[in-house]
């Protein structure tokens, strides 16, 4: 039987009861990871470890954290150490379109124009979307540092990063951060063997599109911006994820690759 590509290593998921972060915490533990998932809401995660134990081998715990508590990050990876002792890689999944999006049930699409944007609500969008990642990035990295291991972050940033959308200038500034945030950390880690890259979807077929895909509107606006004529599958961005976990893209950090459909050519 064939070695998978994250054999014996140890991989924590933010938002990885739905969408992205789920289908890259499916992925890898088919190709022979132990998962950490973190998300909100244990029914929903549950479901999640569960989907993924049917499908595979791997070890599945789950741990309900919010990415906006340092505390609650802190915790997760305290949880993943004392359960399997080292942290190889790490997903940072976690985000929203638009302040109240909340679960798959309640997806929404873009927020609206920023001169009617409540104050509270775009301090919300950054908290999750940006400030989140890098306490995701900053306790991952502290237990590898500890371990002296060689690890791998990916976060979760968006074409939006490059591509402005109107309607959604927090959700676009929070990306546009993230994929900053990536190439100046992977600097600072660069002496302790810690590779951090990311990678910035098109529209993808998750909840967090759900809105849009349910608009006429909405879906033709998402289909007009990607030469490619559809839109892209969470298991596109879980494999792009994966090639940046593993040893594959060993000559590779503070880079954001964009799976996008031919959104843009960079």
């Amino acid at each position: 039987m064939a070695v998978g590509r994250l054999e014996g290593k140890v991989a924590v998921i933010t938002g990885g009861a739905s969408g992205i972060g789920k289908a890259c915490a499916l992925r890898f533990a088919e190709e022979g990871a132990e998962i950490v998932i973190s998300d909100l809401g244990s029914e929903r995660m549950e479901s999640a470890a569960a989907e993924i134990r049917s499908n595979t081998n791997g070890q599945v715990k789950w741990v309900e954290a919010n990415v906006c508590f340092e505390a609650q990050i802190a915790n997760l990876m305290q949880s993943a150490i004392d359960d399997f002792g080292h942290i190889d890689c790490v997903v940072a999944a976690a985000g929203v379109s638009g302040a109240h999006y909340l679960s798959d049930e309640n997806a929404e699409g873009l927020s609206g124009n920023l001169v009617d944007q409540p104050l509270e609500d775009w301090n919300q969008v950054l908290q999750i979307n940006l400030t989140g990642v890098m306490l995701t990035n900053k306790h991952a990295a502290r237990h590898m540092i500890a371990k002296g291991i060689p690890g791998s972050i990916v976060n979760i940033a968006s074409s939006a990063a490059r591509v402005a959308l109107s309607g959604a200038v927090d959700y676009c500034v929070s990306k546009a951060g993230v994929s900053m945030l990536t190439h100046a950390f992977a600097m600072e880690m660069l002496e302790n063997n810690i590779r951090v890259n990311a990678i910035g979807p098109g529209f993808i077929e998750t909840p967090m599109t759900q809105g849009l895909q349910d608009d006429d509107d909405g879906k033709e606006m998402m289909l007009s911006m990607t030469p490619m004529g559809r839109l892209g599958t969470p298991l596109e961005m879980a494999n792009t994820a994966l090639y940046l976990a593993c040893a594959e893209s060993s000559y590779t950090t503070g880079a954001t690759l964009y799976p996008n459909g031919g959104m843009y050519i960079s």
